[in-house]
């Protein structure tokens, strides 16, 4: 198809690139659940999820858009927002698994982003397909530490997908993805050579040292960075529902246990919810007697022992003063899908204390390990503090002074 006149330059050579696809089609899916589970949950883009989850999802909701991450070859492994405009952009095919590369889809934020390797925006009728026509997008790739592209960050909706502040916005949320990402490397690197004792004799060295401070069958919660707990036993593990995931955050946070009308409300939202909550709870007894049988969880009051978090592990670290392991140890906020009253006073809380902690500590060390993470990075006035401390002629600064304009524009 001919790219019609006026066209931009940039948007006439994708158009120019695109002239093999069919305007009138859909993109076709090309990842499964399985290879996006897989994605989501390891690699660069599952380090940059919970990034983009927290600094972009609540201000795409409200402003009627949707959020997506794509892989580096144009695949979208994530996407979210505002259900009017998911439900409309899953009928153009804009949803996950979907291959939304410039030369498969034509002409898109995305997709253009990834062949140009710059961020780009793409009004309605500059799209190449006609079922994208009715949409507008803003989109930037992300890196790794090396420079090579990993994926791309985009916001589609309408006209205020594209608004003036949109690419900038992008552009911040990008950077503190890359931090993130590069940091998480950095991470890996310093592990597999900080000590020269076989791979197999460290591992057993440890599990042995964990059981005897632990025992064989206590357990572990992981609530940290994902939308779902992850209880451990030994070498078992197993995900666990959304529901119960609350359950049990909300449990271990509260050592004196709940009445039921107080765990329905923490859990619900709802007083008169109880009846579903001690369903739910027999069904989450029935889990912890199949994969942690040293875990108990009683009535009148509700309570849980046996189950130790990974919340507890980096506060207990926060409290001994030891910032830097503690902030290794925050995967991300506390079940940063959950709605739940009870999960998100939980997640402020230590959202809270890793702050206070850091602020009260001024060091250029800690205050920089606490903005790599996705709320560092969307907390101007932690950013401001390290921008305070860093020598003046540091690389950071310019980046940090980007970041904090932008969450001021907000």
């Amino acid at each position: 198809m001919p790219a019609p006149a006026g066209l931009r330059p940039l948007v006439a050579e994708s158009w120019r690139r695109s002239a093999r696809v069919d305007p009138d089609g859909l993109p076709t899916l090309a990842l499964d659940d399985a290879q996006l589970d897989a994605i989501r949950g390891q690699g660069p883009i599952g380090t940059a999820l919970p990034v983009v989850r927290r600094l972009l999802l609540d201000d795409v909701r409200a402003a009627g858009c949707v959020v997506a991450l794509t892989d580096a070859a144009g695949c979208i492994v994530w996407v979210d927002g505002a259900r009017a405009a998911r439900r409309a952009a899953e009928d153009m095919g804009f949803t996950a698994g979907a291959d939304w590369a410039e030369e498969h889809a034509g002409t898109s934020a995305p997709g253009t982003a990834l062949r140009l390797d710059r961020g780009v925006q793409i009004r309605s009728e500059e799209h190449y397909a006609t079922a994208v026509k009715a949409f507008s997008c803003t989109a930037v790739p992300l890196h790794a530490a090396d420079g090579s592209v990993v994926g791309a960050l985009d916001i589609t909706g309408d006209d205020r997908a594209v608004e003036r502040h949109t690419l900038p916005l992008l552009t911040a949320t990008a950077a503190a993805a890359e931090a993130e990402i590069a940091l998480t490397a950095l991470r890996h690197a310093t592990r597999a050579t900080s000590t020269t004792v076989p791979r197999a004799d460290r591992a057993d060295r440890a599990d042995r040292a964990d059981r005897g401070r632990r025992g064989a069958d206590s357990a572990e919660l992981t609530l940290l960075g994902s939308d779902t707990a992850t209880l451990r036993t030994g070498d078992r593990a197993v995900r666990l529902s959304e529901r119960h995931s609350e359950v049990l955050a909300v449990l271990a946070s509260t050592p004196g246990g709940l009445a039921a009308a107080d765990l329905a409300v923490a859990v619900y939202g709802d007083r008169r919810a109880v009846p579903t909550l001690r369903a739910e709870v027999v069904r989450l007894r029935r889990v912890l007697a199949d994969h942690a049988p040293g875990a108990h969880l009683s009535s009148r009051p509700y309570r849980l022992t046996g189950i130790r978090t990974d919340v507890e592990t980096v506060l207990s670290a926060l409290d001994r003063g030891a910032r830097l392991q503690a902030v290794d140890g925050y995967a991300g906020p506390v079940l940063p899908g959950s709605a739940s009253p009870g999960v998100d006073d939980l997640r402020d809380a230590v959202r809270s204390r890793f702050r206070e902690s850091v602020l009260t500590d001024g060091g250029v060390e800690a205050l920089q390990a606490w903005s790599r993470t996705a709320d560092g990075a969307a907390d101007p006035q932690v950013l401001r503090a390290l921008l305070g401390v860093l020598p003046r002629r540091s690389p950071r600064r310019a980046g940090l002074v980007a970041a904090i304009e932008a969450l001021d524009r907000r």
